[in-house]
């Protein structure tokens, strides 16, 4: 029998966090604490060891999505860093626009963080579907930056 790891069912949360987003959207606010989580991992000297381990994301794209996917390798521009800077660069710029518009209304953070969550998620599916279950993951912006601060730091992935 396969051993059984947070990563396992971590993916619970990811569904969990859209069911109590859309009964109130103050509970998106939670999406921080997976936005920040690779950052402080990866700061901490454990590199990318938020992605392969605790990401629920992650964990519902390995999980649910390989019953689904076509396994079709991605596109290699999907892999080149001008690529997933180019990502990182809108994720933050639309997010930054919609936090300073909200003037720190909780609740419109919260719609702003709900609805990039799940564009992502809608992408993530996408990809999922119509290459490897993870490929997202190759381009998240949270996986790029933790990386990046892991290169930095000089700690393997």
């Amino acid at each position: 029998m396969k051993k059984q790891t947070f990563f396992t069912w971590s993916w619970i949360l990811f569904i969990v966090f859209f069911i109590l987003s859309i009964y109130d959207i103050r509970f998106a606010l939670l999406g921080f604490i997976c936005m920040m989580s690779p950052i402080v991992f990866s700061l901490s000297g454990y590199g990318k060891k938020n992605c392969s381990s605790i990401c629920p994301r992650g964990s519902f794209l390995q999980n649910i999505m390989e019953k689904i996917s076509l396994n079709n390798n991605m596109p290699k521009f999907l892999l080149k860093k001008s690529f997933k800077n180019l990502v990182l660069f809108v994720m933050f710029l639309v997010f930054s626009i919609a936090v300073v518009r909200s003037k720190g209304d909780p609740v419109l953070i919260g719609f702003a963080l709900f609805r990039m969550i799940a564009v992502t998620s809608i992408i993530a599916f996408v990809l999922g579907v119509l290459y490897k279950p993870r490929t997202w993951c190759a381009i998240c912006p949270m996986g790029h930056l933790s990386g990046e601060i892991a290169k930095k730091k000089g700690v393997k992935k």
